[in-house]
């Protein structure tokens, strides 16, 4: 047991570092955010790899589409002033995360994102995203 818990425990180095870990990943999930609320698809487009695909429903509509096509969507469905957010939890490990992020208010709906996240170069971006919007589901 004392093996496992010395090889458990964080310095003072390490538990910065986790931190600002977190802190780059939040500022990666605050670029799509801001998309939320300003209708800026272009903005969105820029949180995502060029690999990226979103997948989830709206109104029983399932959507699977690249980073570029929700691009166009967010554009379309424009600003949400009202929207507001919530990041429930990060989990990160080395270059690889995941989020939760809840959404009120976006165009109207409630929206659960899950995000996976890869840091790549120094820089998160977001991989992927799964979504429910609720009740309009």
């Amino acid at each position: 047991m004392e093996v496992i818990t010395e090889l458990t425990k964080e310095t003072k180095a390490d538990e910065v570092q986790n931190f600002n870990e977190y802190k780059e990943v939040e500022k990666a999930l605050q670029i799509y955010i801001d998309s939320a609320k300003t209708g800026d698809g272009k903005l969105s487009r820029k949180a995502f790899y060029a690999h990226a695909h979103v997948v989830g429903s709206v109104n029983g509509e399932v959507y699977n589409v690249t980073a570029d096509q929700f691009e166009g969507i967010v554009s379309e469905g424009g600003p949400s002033n009202n929207v507001k957010h919530h990041i429930a939890w990060i989990d990160i490990s080395g270059p690889a995360a995941a989020a939760k992020v809840e959404f009120y208010d976006w165009g109207g709906f409630r929206f659960t994102d899950f995000f996976v996240l890869y840091k790549e170069n120094g820089k998160w971006k977001i991989s992927g995203k799964v979504y429910n919007s609720h009740s309009r589901n």
